[in-house]
């Protein structure tokens, strides 16, 4: 959530780096609100000082020889009564302005920060490197991977439609060993790298779900149970985030990593082609996350290590990839600047995203209310959120059999993987 003193002091700037998203925003609504609030405000703080004259002056008007019960006694109680009627009139009202203006804020997106590219589309998106041309398959007739998976009888679409519906997938056998085999490798990197794992909830409340940005905004986009305050995990960034609203923390706990493993489960409402088959796109997907709680002096040079522990999963597969950055016109909503890690499925002969890697700066911990402490200086500062896919299972399976594809069928497993599967090729 944006700051609202950052909107009423810098109109203008606010206004115009929203523009660069490409978005309807108007925060000339919230301005007026603002403004209306704070004159209650004023008014409210005015009749409450009138309110403590009026207490204080009765008893010394008593003492100096005021009959308590005569006509200037009660004129000045009279005067506190009104007031304090007057004051519980303003009340509600300032409550209800807090209330509209909270309720605007939740649907501005975080500002873009000055480094991120301006630009319309993901078309103006720059690339920043490329990793791994010389692990790029030679074999010219590489079969998408949903094909060389039915052909191998590890992955099975039609039994999944039965069971739930379009967008599901079933591992089988050696398919369903990789995937896990794929967590626990990613997981031990991170752990390595000096993450220290969680287990979340599955299942998250709405609060939860507001305080990170997946809420008002995506709402459609989630799915909920019908019968409980409970929303489907959409990624990992949500609960674990949630770990720590509302609490403030010590500086001396900063910075704090966690990686998580979750299912992932988002609507993904809509058509797209080739993406409707295989691995890409799907209802419920399995995710290793990455987040980071930072002091907000170090966020900029944490999101470049976070983006550096994706790629070192990639590397670890020997999995061709490039980095792009996201312009202002493609970047998330809550995000405030973003890194996109593309893999390589030769199969569609294009780069295709596996992992965002994002800083917030302060926009969820202002919604979530996550602070900390630094000793010797005045109250508590907000924290700065970043998080990142570490990766995404099932789109690195996917580059796996479609990178590691032989001209035989067979599929060679990474070298890395052959551990975790005690094998070397499916």
């Amino acid at each position: 959530m944006l700051d609202i003193k950052l909107i009423r002091e810098n109109p203008q700037l606010v206004q115009e780096r929203l523009k660069t998203r490409g978005g309807d925003y108007d925060i000339q609504p919230l301005l007026e609100l603002d403004k209306q609030q704070r004159e209650l405000e004023a008014k409210r703080n005015q009749l409450q000082a009138r309110s403590n004259e009026i207490a204080k002056l009765i008893p010394e008007k008593i003492k100096a020889g005021c009959n308590p019960t005569g006509p200037e006694i009660q004129a000045l109680r009279e005067n506190g009564s009104s007031v304090k009627a007057e004051i519980g009139t303003l009340e509600p009202q300032e409550k209800e302005l807090s209330a509209k203006i909270e309720e605007l804020l939740l649907t501005l997106p975080n500002l873009p920060s000055d480094s991120t590219p301006v630009g319309r589309s993901e078309e103006d998106n720059p690339e920043v490197r490329r990793w791994g041309d010389e692990y790029l398959p030679q074999n010219p007739n590489i079969l998408p991977h949903w094909e060389i998976g039915e052909k191998l009888g590890i992955l099975n679409v039609e039994r999944a439609v039965k069971v739930a519906q379009s967008r599901f997938i079933t591992l089988i056998g050696a398919g369903a060993k990789l995937e896990r085999a794929l967590i626990q490798f990613m997981l031990d990197r991170q752990i390595a790298a000096g993450y220290v794992e969680v287990i979340p909830p599955f299942l998250i409340n709405t609060e939860s779900m507001t305080a990170t940005g997946q809420l008002p905004k995506f709402a459609e986009e989630s799915f909920k149970c019908a019968a409980d305050d409970l929303w489907l995990t959409p990624t990992a960034e949500v609960p674990v985030t949630n770990l720590y609203r509302g609490e403030t923390l010590n500086f001396e706990d900063l910075p704090i990593y966690h990686c998580a493993y979750t299912p992932c489960f988002r609507r993904e409402a809509g058509s797209y082609g080739r993406d409707m088959r295989g691995l890409i796109r799907l209802h419920q997907f399995n995710k290793v996350e990455l987040v980071k709680f930072v002091h907000p002096s170090t966020s900029s040079e944490e999101l470049e290590k976070l983006l550096n522990n994706a790629e070192a999963i990639l590397q670890a597969l020997q999995l061709p990839y490039r980095v792009i950055e996201l312009c202002t016109g493609d970047i998330g909503f809550h995000s405030a600047k973003t890194y996109d890690i593309e893999v390589w499925l030769p199969s569609s002969g294009k780069y295709r995203e596996i992992s965002s890697c994002s800083n917030f700066l302060d926009y969820q911990a202002r919604r979530g209310q996550i602070r900390f402490k630094e000793s010797g200086k005045k109250g508590t500062q907000l924290v700065h959120t970043l998080n990142g896919s570490g990766l995404a299972v099932g789109r690195t399976m996917a580059a796996i059999l479609e990178n590691y594809q032989q001209e035989d069928r067979t599929v060679r497993i990474p070298e890395a993987l052959q551990p975790y599967m005690g094998r070397e090729v499916l």
